[in-house]
């Protein structure tokens, strides 16, 4: 949601917003909820029936007692009594229902949380490309922190409230009829100093919380940047840049709360007013004799004002909340709103072996042999297709927006075994490729071929299962460097993960390490250098065993020397298998079956090193140093 439309959004998807909240609120906690739901109706009447008391007090009580020589106090006593176990139920009332909040908060956030982190998982690359990570991480921190603060200590106070409003009015009523026509007009005023002051804070309420996520994505770029920043001497103009967006977050978030406090005052002043009105008015009626108003009634009455007055500060208090989290809330749901990635796949990939005829069947076991399962819905049947590792692209074009195409008629080929490297200047379509046969992104016009079957029929989990990827940034997550390594194959034996660890010659360097294979790993592997933690992710690559790999510039970013030692774990990754190369070091390519070299979109070369060089086009003059990759 655009800053500048938050003003528009805030009247119609308010109501829309704390509805849906409020089912997870009743929804998972029902029984729960009419608990509280009934301990803060028994809280209120309790509170309500201390100032109702005091009019009986008066008139039936005390009143009667002035004067009298032997004065019983029995029946006093037994009204105090009765006015001490209805103290008491509200305390006690008060307890439960607070203990109650508190678990069904802790509950509701947590199944929020699982929610959004469950819903993310099926979120298509587009969104996390299109939203940085620290706004995202700012729904689970900031946004989600704000509704824990509403369900605890705003819900319980303002049904509270609504039940303390809705009890006082009807005793003023009882009381006094006609006082309870200034009662009615104070409402009327109230609600619109309510409605004017709450319209104003919520959309910098809202403005806030967008602008809380802005400073938090900005903050977590730069801590994960500092190294390039301290190389650049960006550290002024990083100070300035922050500077701007906390002034923003500073402004939006000033007046928020500057709305938002004044409303409790506002409306304190006008209780005090209805206080005086209401003591001034009840006197003339009472010296007047009008409407049976005694002494008793007049100090009931005022003590009423005050309890129907505090209600409304009650909830004014609570605004900035109630507005804060409608806003985080608002946020989360758009995130959970998000269309999750389609996939309309119904061809899959399981362990199969072949029979004395040599036929395809399928077994639970692994048996080094995958076939692509295939049920034909025309008649039934079900077709089972060996995954060889044979890739092809038909007349395809693609563009990540319609506006601008990036790939134009792409057709290519790689056969099961063959190297196939992608060569050319940045933007020109190298890496578009790769996430097109991952199904990152789904083509426009023409198709990609895997072992003769559309990729648009093979389920993305299975299209995926049976590529593996090595990228130029690899990502280690918190754990052993076993953990990191099997999380190419979850159900890798530790005899497995040794063996592919050999293979991408990472078996080393993890010996050489105190803990070995359980040393820790922390903060992306940042205590690994950048050739032990691009081994590793080889290692991952080869424990998955894939037929199909993916290499995007695996080696840009180390050394030579270090190179070399990466580039015979490759080497023996690639091994029978159909492999993907992007590099810009053309020495790594020398030895692909095929070099397909890139411009603008468009394929303008296509052969081995030796007839490319034989060509003396584009890539003779790259691999001379003649032309230069950009």
């Amino acid at each position: 949601m655009d800053r500048n439309n938050a003003k528009a959004r805030v009247t119609k998807n308010t109501l829309k917003t704390a509805a849906r909240l409020m089912k997870y609120v009743t929804g998972t906690y029902k029984a729960e909820f009419i608990v509280v739901f009934i301990c803060i109706l028994l809280c209120s009447v309790a509170n309500i029936a201390v100032s109702f008391s005091m009019k009986i007090m008066l008139d039936s009580y005390i009143m009667p007692l002035i004067g009298q020589a032997n004065p019983d106090y029995a029946g006093f006593y037994q009204a105090l009594t009765v006015l001490g176990a209805i103290f008491v139920m509200g305390i006690i009332s008060s307890f439960i229902y607070s203990r109650l909040m508190v678990r069904i908060g802790q509950g509701v956030l947590k199944r929020v949380r699982d929610e959004m982190f469950e819903h993310m998982q099926t979120l298509p690359i587009r969104y996390f490309d299109q939203n940085t990570n620290g706004s995202i991480m700012s729904l689970y921190t900031n946004d989600t922190d704000t509704l824990r603060q509403m369900i605890n200590q705003s819900i319980p106070q303002v049904l509270m409230s609504a039940f303390s409003i809705v009890v006082t009015f009807i005793s003023m009523l009882i009381l006094s009829p006609l006082l309870t026509i200034l009662a009615v007009v104070m409402i009327f005023i109230l609600y619109l100093v309510a409605k004017k002051l709450g319209g104003s804070s919520g959309k910098y309420f809202i403005r806030q919380q967008m602008d809380l996520a802005a400073i938090t994505g900005f903050s977590e770029e730069r801590m994960n940047g500092q190294r390039v920043v301290k190389v650049f001497n960006h550290e002024e103009m990083s100070e300035v840049e922050f500077d701007q967006l906390n002034e923003r977050l500073y402004e939006s978030s000033s007046t928020a709360h500057t709305f938002a406090s004044v409303m409790a005052p506002m409306i304190g002043n006008l209780g005090n007013l209805q206080f005086v009105l209401t003591a001034v008015l009840g006197g003339i009626l009472m010296l007047n004799n009008i409407g049976g108003v005694t002494i008793g009634t007049i100090v009931a009455y005022l003590q009423f004002t005050k309890s129907f007055t505090q209600p409304f500060m009650q909830v004014s208090q609570q605004f900035n909340s109630i507005i804060m989290a409608l806003a985080g809330a608002e946020r989360i749901f758009n995130m959970m709103d998000e269309a999750p990635e389609v996939d309309d796949g119904y061809v899959t990939l399981v362990n199969a072996k072949k029979d004395q005829n040599g036929n395809i069947t399928e077994c639970p076991e692994r048996t080094g042999l995958w076939a692509w399962k295939h049920p034909h819905q025309a008649d039934g049947t079900v077709t089972y297709t060996e995954l060889k590792g044979d890739v092809r692209f038909y007349d395809m074009s693609f563009g990540y927006t319609p506006d601008k195409i990036v790939l134009h008629d792409l057709s290519l080929y790689a056969k099961p075994g063959q190297k196939l490297a992608f060569v050319g200047s940045t933007g020109a379509g190298k890496t578009t490729i790769t996430n097109l046969i991952n199904r990152f992104y789904d083509v426009q016009d023409g198709k990609i071929r895997y072992d003769d079957i559309n990729i648009n029929k093979i389920k993305k989990a299975d299209l995926r299962r049976s590529l593996g990827i090595v990228l130029q940034d690899t990502h280690l997550f918190t754990g052993t460097i076993m953990e990191n390594i099997r999380y190419g194959k979850l159900d890798a034996t530790d005899e497995e993960v040794y063996a592919a660890a050999k293979l991408a010659y990472a078996d080393q360097f993890i010996q050489r390490l105190p803990q070995g294979y359980d040393t820790m790993l922390s903060g992306d592997g940042e205590q690994l250098s950048q050739g032990q933690r691009q081994l590793l992710a080889i290692a991952r690559a080869a424990i998955a065993n894939p037929p199909v790999l993916i290499l995007d510039e695996a080696t840009s970013s180390i050394d030579t020397r270090t190179e070399a030692i990466v580039q015979k774990g490759m080497d023996n990754l690639m091994s029978g298998r159909t492999v993907f190369v992007i590099a810009h070091r053309l020495s790594t390519i020398r030895n692909s079956d095929a070099i397909i070299v890139l411009e603008h979109g468009r394929i303008i070369e296509r052969g081995t090193h030796e007839e490319l060089i034989k060509q003396h086009g584009t890539y003779y003059q790259l691999y001379t140093g003649k032309l230069e990759l950009s």
